[in-house]
């Protein structure tokens, strides 16, 4: 099931660790038994900074349940297990933000969903969202994400830390592309998924009209044009949204794609 996983990102996360260990073995700045107290209090920092996150969560969010927004928690629920996702909660926060996200370092992770984004996503389009944040859950991008993210922050020299955190970045981006290709599996509607992704880049303005959506494609084909945004790509978590979309067409072509979601299709077809 998991292999929708885009196939750099194994190698990419490979070649991260492979420098963090070059870093320890070579400077004398990161020593093995200081880079070893370092990632492990950087994973204490992690959990305790996710259980302050989610205590002052529960404060202000609501979770998602049948009680609470049936229709939404049973299109949450089928997303889970087209994906086979594993044990998560759902939260909705107030806000009216175009943003969702996922976080934990222990079962069950959290999704939260902001309130903006049900203002401006239909129905199978909030499925490619959710399904984007429990494909990080289920390839297990959360976790990974503490733990990569504190070998990267190991000290050491300029030029080393600088290495670690274009590596780091280039991982995460790969991240972002398995992660679409399952909100792609659990949308199932290539065109929704991609026009997901528009409203999520250019905000509640792409929702309008298709004419709106149309412009605001057009910026967004555009951001690869010139320099300065390939450059803000290589310090970004996420790739420019033009490659996301390219991505996706590629994906949702391949015989690969058309198997698997045909067979998540017979066992939970979209309801």
């Amino acid at each position: 099931m998991k292999s929708y996983r885009y196939p750099n990102e194994r190698l990419i996360l490979a070649l991260t660790l492979l420098l963090v260990f070059a870093v320890i073995a070579v400077t004398a700045v990161a020593t093995v038994c200081g880079s070893v107290v370092f990632v492990l209090g950087m994973l204490v920092l992690s959990y305790v900074l996710n259980r302050s996150h989610h205590n002052r969560l529960i404060e202000k969010a609501l979770p998602i349940s049948p009680q609470s927004q049936p229709e939404l928690a049973r299109l949450v629920a089928d997303c889970g297990k087209r994906l086979h996702s594993g044990s998560f909660q759902t939260f909705l926060a107030p806000q009216n933000v175009l943003n969702a996200y996922t976080f934990g370092l222990a079962k069950p992770q959290v999704v939260v969903v902001y309130a903006g984004v049900l203002r401006i996503m239909d129905a199978d389009e909030l499925r490619f969202i959710i399904g984007h944040e429990l494909g990080h859950v289920a390839l297990g991008h959360t976790m990974l994400n503490s733990l990569v993210g504190g070998l990267a922050g190991i000290p050491s020299p300029y030029f080393a830390a600088a290495v670690l955190f274009f590596a780091f970045r280039w991982w995460n981006r790969a991240c972002e592309y398995s992660a679409d290709r399952a909100g792609l599996l659990a949308c199932g509607k290539p065109e929704k998924a991609l026009s997901a992704l528009v409203k999520m880049r250019s905000g509640s303005s792409a929702a309008l009209s298709a004419e709106t959506q149309r412009r605001a494609l057009s910026r967004i084909e555009a951001e690869d044009d010139h320099l300065e945004g390939n450059l803000r790509e290589l310090i970004s978590t996420h790739p420019l949204t033009v490659r996301r979309l390219e991505a996706l067409r590629k994906y949702a072509a391949s015989t690969a794609y058309q198997r698997l979601q045909a067979r998540i299709n017979q066992v939970h077809p979209v309801r």
